[in-house]
C-alpha cells in the first residue's frame, strides 16, 4: 500500500542525484525547476509587497533564492537581494546562480558581512529565507544567526525555500536556537518529517509542496518508512459497494462504551460507527444507559449490564465481526477484569480507546493479550501513561514506531497530524482536520469510525488511514458551516456522510 512517500534528507539528496544521472539533467537546470515552481506559486498569491527582500546562504538553497530573485525581477517586482557572507565558500550551483542573477545587469546584489548590514524590512514586505535548506548539520550560529533573529523581529510576510533555515529536517530542533519562523514554507517535492511535529509549528507555519520533476522510476523504486495521507490515495483504498449486498454484508460490530455520567461518548461513538457504513451495531453499556442508546441511536441494538452504573459483565464477542471498545467505560475494578477477558478470549483485531487503554496503562501485563492486528487510539497523555514521557516529538515518534512493533498492533497518536504506526514499523501522517477538531468526543467520533470500517472487513491498516482521514474530512467539512469556534464533535458525525461521499467520486 503506497501512499505519498516522505523521504528523508539523504533519500531526497539521492533522488535529486539520481534525476541528474537518469534524466539526464544538468544540477543547474534541476535548481532552475525548483526555482520556476516558487515563482510562479509567488505570482499566484496576491502579493503587494513594497519590496521583496531575498537573504541568501552560500550552498544550493541559497542558489535557489537568487534564482526566484531573477525571475521575479524579470516579472517587474521590487526585489532585493542579499548574500549574507558567513563563509568563504560557496556551492558551484550557487555561483552558476550568482552570475546569472549578475548578467540581468539590472539590480546590485547587496552583500552582508556583519550585522550593520541587515537591512531595515517592513511590515508590507515580503521575505524569501533561502539561507540554508536541508543539508544543515549543526545549529546557526553568528552572522547568519543575527540575519535569522532580525527576521523574526519583522512583521512581514516569510517565505522559506524548502525548509526554515536552522530547522532539522529528520531530527529534533532545538526551540531555543537561530530557527526562521515562516509565514509558508515551499517544499520542493516532499514534505518533511519535520513539518508534522507540534513542536515546529512555529517554524514551519503554512506548508506547500512543489513539484519540481524528480525522477518518477527513483520516487517508485525507494523504499521509505513514512508516508503522508491525501485525499486521491484513500480514494483508491475505499471499496464501492456491491448492488445485491445486505446489511450482513457489512458486518455487525459490538462497542463496549459508557458509564454513569459518560454515555455521551457511547452515543457519539454509535452514530458515527453507523454513519461510517456498518451494517449491523450491537451497543454493550451499563443498565442506565439502556435507554440513551435505544433513544438516540434507534439503528442500533443494545446490551444492558446488569451494573447500572458501569460495565461489569463480558459477553461471547466470537459472533462479531469485530469488537470496540473504551469511550467513556470509566477505570473500575470490574471494568478492568471485563477488558482482560475479552482480550484473553478475542483472537480478531479489535479497537481500543479511552478507558480501555488507561486500564491497560495499570495493567501493563495484559498488553501481551491484545490480539495481533488491533489498533490502538491514544492521545498523547495516554500514549505517555502506557508507554513513558518523551522529551520531544521525534522521540515520542521512535517510541510509537516500537511499541507497534514489539505489541504488533496499530497505533493512532490524535493529533493536528494525527501519526499511525504499524506492526511492521511504517508510519502514516495525516493531512486532514483542523483545530475546530479539538473539543470533546472527537476522538469518540473517531473510534466508532475505525471500528466500523474494521467490521466491514477492511483490513486493519486500511480501516486505521481510512478512519483518520475520512474524520478529518468531515471535521474540515464542518468549519465550513460552523466554524473552528462554534463546532462540536456531533457536527464531525453529521458530515461524515459527506465526507464518504467525496472520497468515493473517482
Amino acid at each position: 500500500m503506497n501512499a505519498n512517500k516522505l523521504f528523508s534528507v539523504d533519500q531526497i539528496r539521492a533522488a535529486d542525484n539520481y534525476t541528474i544521472e537518469h534524466e539526464p539533467v544538468a544540477s543547474v537546470t534541476l535548481m532552475e525547476r525548483a526555482a520556476i515552481a516558487c515563482a510562479n506559486w509567488i505570482r499566484n498569491k496576491p502579493f503587494k509587497p513594497v519590496v521583496i527582500h531575498v537573504f541568501c546562504g552560500l550552498g544550493n538553497n541559497g542558489g535557489d533564492g537568487l534564482a526566484i530573485a531573477r525571475l521575479l525581477l524579470e516579472e517587474a517586482y521590487a526585489v532585493s537581494v542579499y548574500i549574507v557572507r558567513y563563509s568563504e565558500k560557496c556551492s558551484e550551483d550557487f555561483l552558476a546562480s550568482e552570475l546569472a542573477l549578475k548578467d540581468l545587469a539590472i539590480y546590485e546584489i547587496a552583500n552582508i558581512y556583519t550585522e550593520e548590514n541587515i537591512p531595515l524590512i517592513t511590515e508590507e514586505d515580503v521575505i524569501i529565507d533561502s539561507l540554508f535548506g536541508c543539508g544543515l548539520s549543526r545549529p546557526v550560529e553568528g552572522l547568519a544567526a543575527q540575519v535569522i533573529e532580525r527576521i523574526n523581529l519583522s512583521k512581514a510576510t516569510v517565505i522559506s525555500i524548502d525548509l526554515a533555515s536552522g530547522l532539522f529536517a529528520d531530527q529534533h530542533s532545538d526551540p531555543q536556537s537561530s530557527i526562521v519562523k515562516p509565514t509558508y514554507t515551499l517544499s520542493f517535492q516532499f514534505p518533511k518529517a519535520a513539518f508534522f511535529f507540534a513542536e515546529n509549528e512555529a517554524f514551519v507555519g503554512e506548508f506547500i509542496t512543489l513539484p519540481i520533476g524528480l525522477h518518477p522510476q527513483f520516487l517508485e523504486k525507494e523504499p521509505a518508512k513514512n508516508y503522508f495521507l491525501t485525499e486521491a490515495f484513500i480514494k483508491t483504498v475505499i471499496r464501492p459497494r456491491k448492488k445485491f449486498s445486505h446489511k450482513g454484508s457489512y458486518g455487525h460490530a459490538l462497542f463496549i462504551a459508557g458509564s454513569e455520567g459518560k454515555m455521551g461518548a457511547a452515543v457519539l461513538s454509535a452514530k458515527a460507527l453507523l454513519r461510517s457504513g456498518a451494517g449491523l451495531l450491537t451497543m454493550h453499556v451499563p443498565g442506565s444507559g439502556y435507554l440513551i442508546i435505544q433513544s438516540t441511536v434507534p439503528e442500533a441494538m443494545v446490551i444492558a449490564d446488569k451494573n447500572a452504573r458501569y460495565i461489569s459483565e463480558c459477553h461471547p464477542s466470537d459472533r462479531y465481526s469485530t469488537v470496540g471498545i473504551g469511550p467513556g467505560i470509566g477505570t473500575e475494578e470490574e471494568t478492568g477484569l471485563v477488558l482482560e477477558t475479552l482480550l484473553r478470549s478475542s483472537v480478531k483485531p479489535m479497537v481500543l480507546d479511552a478507558d480501555a487503554l488507561n486500564i491497560l496503562s495499570m495493567k501493563k501485563d495484559c498488553l501481551a493479550l491484545i490480539p495481533r492486528h488491533s489498533i490502538l487510539t491514544p492521545h498523547i497523555k495516554e500514549f505517555e501513561r502506557l508507554t513513558r514521557k518523551a522529551d520531544n516529538d521525534f522521540e515520542r515518534n521512535r517510541i510509537q514506531v516500537e511499541f507497534s512493533q514489539i505489541n504488533q498492533v496499530y497505533v493512532i497518536l490524535k493529533g493536528a497530524h494525527t501519526c499511525i504506526t504499524t506492526p511492521d514499523g511504517h508510519c502514516y501522517f495525516n493531512s486532514s482536520g483542523n483545530p475546530g477538531m479539538a473539543k470533546g468526543g472527537s476522538g469518540d467520533v473517531l473510534t466508532g469510525t475505525i471500528t466500523s470500517l474494521l467490521a466491514q472487513s477492511y483490513s486493519p491498516l486500511e480501516a486505521a488511514l481510512i478512519g483518520v482521514y475520512v474524520h478529518g474530512l468531515a471535521g474540515d467539512i464542518a468549519r465550513l458551516i460552523k466554524g473552528e469556534t462554534g463546532m462540536i464533535a456531533s457536527d464531525i458525525i453529521d458530515c461524515l456522510p459527506e465526507a464518504f461521499l467525496r472520497l468515493s467520486h473517482r
